[in-house]
C-alpha cells in the first residue's frame, strides 16, 4: 500500500509540473503570412479533438493507477498489473499520435497551455474481475467520445468543407477499431474470469493472473 501511496503522489507531482511548465508554453513567433490558408480544420472539430485528448490521457493515468495498485507486495497480481501498464501506454500513445495530429494540422502554432488539464485517479481495493469490469466501462466511455468526435468533425451542414474526410477517415479506420476491438477482448477476459472464480473462487483469479 505504502509503494501504491508513493506511486500516485509522484505521478501527481510530475503532472502538476508539467501543468506549471505547459502555462509557460506559448509560441511568441509571428506566424508566417503565407500559412494563414493552411489551419483549415473547424472550430467544434478543432475543440473535440482537444477533448478526446484529454480523455486519452484520463484513462492512461487511471491505467497507471489500477497497475501500481496490482504491483504492491500486499495484492502481487504481476498479471493484472503488467495488462494495465500496457493499457496505460496504449492510451498515452493515442493521446500523443492526436496531438501529432494537430500538429500536422496547423493547430498547435499558437499555445499549448490549455490543451492538457492534471487528471484525477480513482483509487480503490480492487479484485481482478472489478478492476476488468471498470476498464470495459472506461473504454465504453472512451469509445463513444470517438464516435462523437467522428459526428462532429462530419459536420451538420451539407456544405462538403464542413465535412473533414480525412480526419474522419483517420479515426474511424484507426481509433474506433482499435477501440472495438479491445472492448470485445476486456468482454471475454470479464466472462473467462468470472467462469474460473465460479469454479475455483481466489484461486481462479491466482491462476487467471498467471495467463494473463
Amino acid at each position: 500500500m505504502v509503494k501504491l501511496i508513493a506511486s500516485i503522489c509522484l505521478l501527481v507531482v510530475l503532472a502538476v509540473v508539467n501543468q506549471a511548465q505547459a502555462d509557460n508554453l506559448q509560441c511568441n513567433i509571428k506566424s508566417n503570412a503565407v500559412f494563414r490558408g493552411w489551419p483549415d480544420m473547424k472550430e467544434p472539430c478543432i475543440k473535440s479533438m482537444r477533448d478526446q485528448i484529454q480523455k486519452e490521457i484520463e484513462a492512461s493515468t487511471q491505467y497507471l493507477a489500477m497497475a501500481a495498485y496490482f504491483s504492491t507486495d500486499t495484492v502481487n497480481r504481476p498479471g493484472f498489473a503488467e495488462h494495465f501498464f500496457k493499457a496505460a501506454r496504449e492510451e498515452r500513445e493515442h493521446g500523443s499520435k492526436l496531438v501529432e495530429y494537430l500538429s500536422m494540422r496547423g493547430q498547435l502554432t499558437d499555445t499549448v497551455n490549455n490543451l492538457i488539464k492534471v487528471p484525477s485517479v480513482k483509487v480503490t481495493n480492487w479484485t481482478g474481475l472489478s478492476a476488468l469490469e471498470d476498464a470495459f466501462k472506461l473504454e465504453t466511455e472512451v469509445t463513444k467520445s470517438i464516435r462523437e468526435l467522428i459526428k462532429t468533425c462530419e459536420g451538420t451542414s451539407k456544405k462538403a468543407d464542413d465535412n473533414d474526410y480525412h480526419l474522419v477517415d483517420y479515426l474511424t479506420g484507426v481509433y474506433l477499431e482499435e477501440q472495438l476491438t479491445g472492448q470485445r477482448d476486456l468482454a471475454g477476459k470479464i466472462t473467462t474470469l468470472e467462469k474460473m472464480m465460479s469454479s475455483h473462487g481466489q484461486l481462479g483469479e491466482f491462476l487467471f493472473d498467471k495467463n494473463l
